[in-house]
């Protein structure tokens, strides 16, 4: 069988739901017995998106093989239950390095090289994770919105390769239904214009996937479809939802994984969706317990605006384990630079668990400081990820070690127990300003020591840990790692180092031990990164249940 390929666009605003709707539309087809491999294409010239402020394009999403890439992957792993890398994340920064550095090898043998050869390359990735994957299908999503004028090739690209493989490629696009309130009606013409933009790219799309708060009727529908020139069957509504894992029953409902086999001439097949009906019906289930938890976060503003995207991965990971534990999450949002010059007691007030995630910088530091001592003096369930394992350690040299100036030497140099200091190759990267893709990235494997609360986790819950060796492994990314020549003295206050990497000895996962708090946890990996809806990740099910009590 060929191999076929759907492109998912977007129209008229971003953040509209290509991703969820790329990934609803693999999962319905990969339930329907395909083989299907997602590939995301971003238009920014960032060789990854490793080096943007998680404010300006959201967190990205951390793969097991180190790529730092769009949270879209995220989706991909959340809905598919799979792995994503290298091959499933290219910018458009990656297309021309590679188009220079072949030039500069001389392996266009003299040709001038052209336009067409970046959607060339485009067609080349999407065909390179076809090959590996094996797939029966492609879904390949372009970043952005149509008429951008930088996403240009990757639309050349689908053009080309629906030209060259007819029958085989068709085009989805996402695109938004506004409702103005004085109006009261959806309005298709923003979405009509974005056609036409399409169109003259020489691209009529195959479906759309309308975007509106409510399902809209069939009156416009039928308009809809006679000014886009095509189908009514084959405009799909799609209302907001409760949550994103609704999306795939919601366009199963409309036929549309049926109506996409038929064009793509491949047999009919109905998804085996089971498992994903009794996920949502758990979901739905009415909760046991309400739980408050406080994140002290320094990426939530924006402007006037606070956005949930910088902490995407871990909103999601505490709603997966949320969700298995019955429980109702309501997170409090709390800037970590405005805790620095005020009262713990009066920002953080009484919530049943704190979490201080991921984070770079002076900026805001102190802040997460004292709520890790916060959390533990208040014995209060405390979750520390990555920065936020770093500096409960340093909250804890301060209050119990009684060493005031602890700091990491990320943000005090010149300390005098720098308890978290910069890895020796790390050093060398640093000294050549070379910041992008250099840190300690991806997925690490780790020995837990027994009857800590780490490994009761992890034995737990089936898949996590290597019973004959005690390994886990967790995703990682980061520079600045705990002091080691600091561990007795830690250790005879009763710090916990539960986990330690099998190379070079670092820790990987801190922890007080019951007698002393209820839950205090840290860890220098992203278990929010592994987290997945129907296999939520230990950690999380061990904080939230920590918080339920």
């Amino acid at each position: 069988m060929h191999t076929k390929y759907i492109f998912v666009s977007g129209g008229v605003i971003s953040g509209i739901g290509k991703g969820t709707s790329a990934a609803s539309i693999a999962l319905l087809l990969k339930s329907s017995g395909l083989r299907v491999a997602p590939i995301k294409f971003e238009g920014y010239l960032n060789i990854d998106a490793g080096t943007i402020n998680p404010i300006e394009h959201g967190d990205p999403f951390l793969c097991e093989d180190g790529t730092e890439g769009d949270m879209d992957l995220g989706s991909y792993e959340k809905f598919l239950d799979e792995d994503m890398g290298k091959d499933n994340f290219v910018t458009m920064g990656q297309v021309y390095q590679h188009i220079i550095e072949k030039e500069r090898r001389f392996e266009y043998n003299g040709e001038d090289v052209e336009a067409v050869h970046i959607s060339n390359e485009i067609i080349g990735r999407i065909k390179n994770v076809a090959k590996k994957k094996q797939a029966d299908v492609v879904v390949i999503e372009l970043g952005g919105t149509a008429g951008e004028y930088w996403n240009v090739f990757f639309y050349e690209a689908s053009r080309i390769l629906s030209l060259k493989n007819p029958g085989d490629v068709i085009h989805v696009h996402v695109s938004y239904l506004p409702t103005p309130h004085h109006l009261g009606e959806p309005k298709t013409k923003p979405t009509q214009l974005s056609v036409r933009t399409l169109n003259s790219l020489g691209i009529q799309p195959d479906f759309i996937i309308a975007r509106s708060e409510k399902y809209f009727d069939q009156r416009r529908r039928e308009r809809f479809a006679l000014f886009c020139n095509m189908r009514s069957d084959d405009i799909i509504s799609a209302p907001d939802v409760s949550i994103i894992y609704e999306i795939p029953l919601l366009l199963h409902e409309q036929e549309l994984d049926k109506k996409i086999l038929k064009k793509l001439d491949l047999k009919i097949s109905s998804p085996k969706l089971d498992d994903w009906k009794k996920f949502l019906e758990k979901v739905k289930n009415k909760k046991q317990k309400n739980v408050e938890i406080a994140i002290v976060g320094k990426y939530f503003g924006t402007g006037d605006y606070q956005i949930r995207d910088s902490y995407a991965a871990l909103f999601d990971a505490i709603d997966h384990a949320a969700w298995q534990l019955n429980a109702n999450i309501k997170t409090r949002w709390i800037s970590a630079q405005n805790l620095e010059t005020k009262d713990p007691k009066m920002v953080i007030g009484n919530p049943d668990g704190i979490i201080v995630p991921i984070g770079w910088g002076e900026r805001g530091a102190e802040g997460m400081i004292k709520a890790a001592s916060f959390a533990r003096e208040n014995k209060i369930p405390y979750l520390g990820l990555c920065y936020g394992m770093q500096l409960a350690t340093i909250a804890y040299a301060r209050d119990i070690l009684g060493w005031k100036d602890a700091n990491t030497t990320e943000n005090d140099p010149k300390t005098k127990h720098p308890i978290i200091t910069l890895m020796p190759k790390q050093k060398k990267f640093m000294k050549k300003r070379a910041y992008g893709g250099t840190m300690r990235l991806g997925t690490w494997n780790a020995i837990v020591k027994n009857n800590t609360v780490a490994y009761k986790l992890y034995d737990k819950y089936n898949g996590f840990l290597d019973k004959n060796k005690n390994l886990t492994s967790e995703r990682h990314r980061h520079r600045y790692e705990f002091n080691n020549k600091y561990t007795k003295e830690f250790e005879d206050k009763g710090f916990v180092f539960s986990a330690r990497s099998v190379e070079e000895n670092l820790v990987e996962i801190i922890e007080l031990p019951k007698s002393l708090h209820p839950f205090y946890l840290g860890t220098q990996g992203h278990p929010e990164y592994k987290s997945r809806p129907l296999k939520p990740h230990p950690i999380f099910l061990g904080f939230i249940q920590a918080c339920m009590l």
